[in-house]
């Protein structure tokens, strides 16, 4: 049986994080989230880890082939997982392609990308409701959602393209309980 390769994507505030929780504990898939990966490589100062912290303490993005590297070096180091479940990577084109191409070498490629849609305003609703008990300072600022969902719109509108070239690509609908959007995401995957 080939191995289970999801790419979660959505908007900030469309439930990613509510969901990947219960994918990867109904799948058995290990959670490849980039920001996790950039800081526990940069904290056991690998040479990966080394060559990131550079980047960053300079205010440059982390480059794709070191991104690479690290989720490489996370499948390696889970071989007999069920399957991934790739968060807030890929982000470009590029990526995607970098992506492919590492999985096509272990014949496990993506399996589906499946995106939460949610309309503007009602991730708008959410995260002000979020930032009130969470005390994240960017989910207290209208304006400053607005832009985060411009910009995740902008750069992941090729992505989307990318992903039904290939079949892969499903959309979800973000509205409705927990339970209801649960329930999609696994007939989706079905």
């Amino acid at each position: 049986m080939s191995k289970l390769n999801i790419v979660l994507f959505g908007p900030p505030g469309a439930g990613k994080g509510t969901q990947s929780e219960f994918l990867i504990k109904k799948y058995d898939l290990v959670h490849l989230s980039t920001g996790d990966l950039l800081r526990a490589e940069t904290k056991a100062e690998t040479e990966l880890g080394i060559q990131a912290k550079e980047l960053m303490d300079r205010g440059d993005l982390v480059a794709d082939h070191i991104v690479i590297g690290m989720i490489r070096n996370k499948m390696e180091a889970n071989l007999k997982a069920k399957g991934f479940i790739f968060d807030g990577f890929p982000r470009t084109r590029a990526q995607a392609e970098a992506l492919d191409e590492m999985l096509e070498v272990k014949e496990e490629p993506i399996t589906a990308m499946l995106s939460l849609e949610v309309a503007e305003e009602e991730l708008v609703r959410r995260l002000l409701g979020r930032g009130a008990t969470s005390g994240r300072v960017d989910d207290k600022d209208e304006a400053v959602i607005r832009n985060r969902i411009r910009t995740y719109e902008k750069d992941t509108a090729p992505l989307k393209e990318y992903y039904t070239s290939q079949g892969k690509y499903k959309a979800i609908d973000g509205i409705g309980s927990v339970a209801e959007i649960t329930d999609r995401l696994v007939k989706a995957i079905a």
